[in-house]
């Protein structure tokens, strides 16, 4: 039993009970290390969190099904996303990191594993939006597999990249609600940008991250996730972004479930939220 393991036992159990079906669309796994090496560029080194400490925690959470989200720590390198989607196929889909050494058989493999995505970091302190030829070049290559792209992006930058998601042929998902500060409120230009691209037909929104823009009880991330729900019922998506990558604090992953009931007060908006979006997006 590794460390993370270690603290599930000392988690308290969410107030809020997830229903049947409840999907954690964005977490991840990682190593353990010397089985699944780190990248050697990655921009920091995780704890090892298995496949095993993952379902431990859904289990003690009562989650039913997952998107494991391949994280920058381990680049392009997808074996341990993958070897956790083999082990539980019908309960695991995923998103992938790829580059221009991606072939395309490689892909077809994946997406026989249960990868539905392919994710892109424009993120600052990940190193920065990516080479746009690279971009492009993957996107024409699992777009005819109906994959959508995910973004993960800072919120200053989401009007600057406006223009290049609304061309986007795809389906698009946006990360952690676009990372928005959530001392700046709800009217900052950041989220009128990020609401304007939400209302758009193919954009999809993880109202994930609450620990990235708040702290417990994360009660400032509310009126975010509320709009974002409100603006795009049947295209948001919820995660616990386990196990917390870069954290400013230790989260309780409790507390990311029993916000639930207070992004989406209306149990039929819950289920949305939770069971049917995920499912229709990750063909669950």
């Amino acid at each position: 039993m590794n460390a993370v393991d270690l603290k599930l036992h000392a988690r308290r159990k969410p107030q809020f009970k997830l229903p049947a079906g409840a999907c954690d669309a964005h977490c991840h796994v990682f190593g353990p290390g010397d089985v699944f090496p780190y990248a050697p560029s990655r921009r920091y080194t995780p704890a090892d969190a298995p496949k095993e400490t993952l379902a431990a925690l859904h289990d003690f959470l009562g989650v039913s099904r997952a998107v494991i989200v391949q994280a920058s720590c381990h680049g392009s390198d997808n074996r341990a996303m993958l070897d956790a989607l083999i082990h539980s196929p019908t309960t695991l889909r995923g998103v992938a990191i790829a580059d221009e050494k991606t072939a395309s058989q490689d892909f077809q493999l994946m997406h026989a594993a249960g990868v539905r995505g392919v994710r892109f970091n424009f993120v600052r302190h990940l190193g920065g939006a990516p080479d746009m030829d690279e971009f492009w070049s993957v996107l024409r290559k699992v777009e005819p597999l109906g994959w959508h792209v995910v973004l993960h992006m800072d919120a200053k930058d989401i009007e600057a990249l406006t223009p290049l998601i609304r061309q986007l042929p795809m389906p698009f998902v946006i990360d952690h609600m676009g990372r928005v500060e959530s001392a700046q409120g709800t009217e900052q230009p950041a989220f009128r940008a990020l609401l304007d691209l939400v209302r758009m037909p193919n954009c999809w929104i993880k109202v994930s991250g609450s620990e990235r823009i708040s702290f417990p009880p994360y009660d400032a991330a509310i009126p975010f996730a509320r709009a974002l729900v409100e603006a795009a019922p049947d295209r948001c998506l919820w995660g616990t972004d386990f196990p917390h990558p870069n954290p400013t604090h230790e989260a309780d992953e409790a507390d990311l479930v029993d916000l639930v009931p207070k992004f989406a007060p209306d149990p039929a908006l819950q289920r949305k939220l939770l069971v049917d979006n995920p499912a229709r997006l990750y063909e669950f």
